[in-house]
């Protein structure tokens, strides 16, 4: 158990001897990316497997490396902790990382940029590692801007093209935006517990006003919407499908939005403390599941389709771990359970589009099931998992956060769970929907267009958690397996639904079938045209604006920022430039006119002796007078 910073460390170095090396290691640098990748997912599995021979109450491991930061007061100890939680991160991060890197072998074959390409995706699993990893909120905060920072290379990786470029800055930037709460949260752990340590913060919270934790809540939530795409921070989620699939890939099934949902999670103790900024995170994870769900009835491009959906399933989590205990382990659950089916279905149109050069434009597809059959049947594996039809995975995670919205009672939890319940039929309407025109149907491809299945370095790895999708749910619940191993850590609470279980089963599945039907009725029994309509509603003319997010943080957010940006501008120009410029001006001033005294004439200095001299020989005479 103390090779804990072995998790880390291996991509973290697969990183640097890439980028260090240069060039001279493109030949055989996607086998070292591949290689420290699958290495820490050993280290991890293997770490599993010694928590597991623990009694439960030892199987949490703190490991310190080194005194940190020693300033003052604030002392910060670089140091890991390793518990159920966390562990379940590891073995998503590293495993299904691992896949995707197995993958890029492939997919980024051609590119000149391979090398580069991978030394980017380890420093991804380095930075993500060391969030989920850390013992304190500071060395979360050291892996939460890794994370920014990777994923902004990656985004923008084909820097050459504008679109990726601006959709890089786009993510960074809006990024920031919520590391502005996680930033002011440690300031004010600080402040109020002398301390940012995990241990320090969660044993004192108790002890803190009402106002302190939830402000501290608040601004976690803050943070945790940057960087999970959750309302109002959501915006950057669809441009950043200009990177490469892989990385798409990556961030929305292991790395980059889990990232939000486990700091709640890990905060459980200050959220449970702050029912106002509880009650927060349930509005924003519940307005954000309708709201990807919606946008992703509109979307003709593939991966922006599936990246809406990662807003709804993240949605779907922030939700659960705004109910506390009753919720944690479920969106837990749901989380692994989306890190196989996302991470198929993203591997599965990064397949399509490697056959159908580079085309994400859905009304391009139509009948590929015939030509790409291990492709049609993986990425199919992974829509019956995201719709929650049993036994695939999500309708073990999916349904039991349904439950647990509805289990809330009263009004709370008709509305809470009436949402959950929506967002599932929103989300089999826009899931067939892609199924339907990208598998289905006549061949509607351009003339230059010859799909054939990918190769197997690409096969595999998407069938691999194409097995995952189908047995993962069915593991964790069995006999709420999960729930068990994560209670030390999070908890666990189990409302009253009211009503038996399988009647709410039955009801969910009935609204999926409906949401499918609906879609067939519409996309599967006419021709799709190959443009989009213009005709259209407005609701989904706003669903194609992304129900104007980027417009609502423009005047929202982006106009009172730079009008207040102005406003210190011209305050700095006038006030404290003016006073600056204002007191040169003068001296400059005496200097022009004591320089006209220094003329070069003997005459004139005479006169100056004759004149001091007169002066000082009156002064004197007063004074003797006086």
């Amino acid at each position: 158990m103390t090779a804990v910073w072995l998790l880390p460390a291996l991509p973290l170095a697969g990183a640097a001897l890439l980028l260090l090396t240069g060039r001279r290691a493109d030949r055989w640098g996607h086998l070292v990316g591949v290689a420290a990748a699958a290495a820490s997912f050993v280290v991890a599995a293997a770490l599993f497997v010694a928590m597991l021979g623990r009694p439960t109450a030892d199987r949490a491991v703190h490991e310190r490396l080194f005194t940190w930061i020693p300033v003052g007061e604030l002392r910060v100890d670089f140091g890991l902790q390793l518990d159920q939680l966390s562990m379940c991160f590891a073995l998503l991060v590293t495993g299904v990382g691992t896949l995707i890197h197995v993958y890029s072998v492939g997919y980024m074959k051609a590119d000149p940029g391979r090398r580069r390409f991978f030394a980017y995706l380890n420093l991804f699993l380095a930075a993500m590692l060391m969030l989920v990893l850390a013992d304190n909120f500071l060395g979360l905060y050291l892996g939460w801007e890794g994370v920014g920072l990777a994923s902004y290379l990656l985004i923008g990786f084909w820097q050459d093209r504008p679109s990726a470029a601006t959709a890089a800055k786009k993510a960074f930037v809006v990024n920031r935006v919520g590391d502005v709460g996680l930033a002011v949260a440690l300031m004010i752990m600080f402040a109020t517990f002398g301390s940012v340590s995990f241990a320090d913060v969660f044993g004192s919270a108790g002890a803190a006003s009402d106002g302190i934790v939830t402000a501290l809540g608040l601004l976690l939530l803050l943070a945790a919407c940057g960087k999970s795409a959750q309302v109002p921070l959501q915006s950057w989620l669809g441009d950043a499908m200009e990177g490469p699939t892989p990385v798409s890939a990556l961030i929305h099934a292991a790395t980059m939005v889990t990232a939000g949902v486990y700091l709640i999670a890990r905060a459980n103790p200050i959220f449970d403390l702050a029912p106002t900024a509880q009650l927060a995170v349930v509005v924003v994870g519940t307005v954000t599941l309708l709201f990807g769900a919606i946008i992703g009835c509109a979307k003709d491009d593939i991966k922006k389709a599936l990246a809406a959906s990662t807003m709804s399933q993240i949605g779907y989590m922030m939700l659960a771990v705004g109910l506390g205990p009753a919720g944690y382990a479920f969106a837990i659950m749901h989380l692994l359970t989306h890190g196989f089916f996302k991470a198929g279905l993203f591997l599965g149109a990064g397949s399509v589009m490697h056959a159908m050069n580079d085309e994400t434009d859905m009304r391009r597809f139509g009948g590929l099931r015939a030509v790409m059959p291990v492709t049609f049947v993986t990425f199919g594996v992974g829509y019956l998992a995201i719709l929650g039809i049993p036994p695939f995975a999500g309708f073990f995670s999916k349904d039991k956060i349904i439950e647990a919205a509805f289990a809330e009672g009263g009004a709370k939890g008709l509305i809470l769970g009436g949402a959950a319940l929506l967002g599932a039929g929103i989300t089999a309407f826009y899931m067939t929907r892609v199924v339907l025109m990208t598998f289905f149907g006549e061949r509607r491809w351009r003339p230059d267009a010859h799909p054939h299945e990918s190769p197997a370095v690409m096969t595999w790895p998407m069938i691999l958690v194409a097995v995952g999708s189908v047995a993962s749910g069915g593991v964790l619940a069995f006999g709420g397996s999960l729930e068990h191993w994560l209670e030390p850590v999070v908890g666990a609470h189990h409302g009253e639904l009211g009503v038996p279980v399988w009647t709410l089963t039955v009801g969910t599945l009935v609204v999926v079938l409906a949401g499918v039907a609906l879609a067939y009725r519409q996309y599967g029994t006419a021709p799709i045209p190959e443009t989009a309509p213009t005709a259209v509603s407005a609701l989904t003319t706003a669903a194609r604006a992304d129900l104007y997010g980027d417009a609502f943080n423009e005047r929202a957010i982006e106009a009172p920022g730079r009008a207040g940006v102005q406003v210190l501008t011209a305050a700095d120009r006038r006030g404290v430039d003016g006073l600056v410029e204002g007191i040169g001006t003068a001296v400059a001033a005496v200097s022009r006119a004591l320089r006209g005294l220094q003329n070069g004439f003997v005459r004139s200095y005479a006169l100056y002796m004759l004149t001091g001299s007169a002066l000082v020989l009156a002064f004197a005479l007063v004074g003797r007078t006086w």
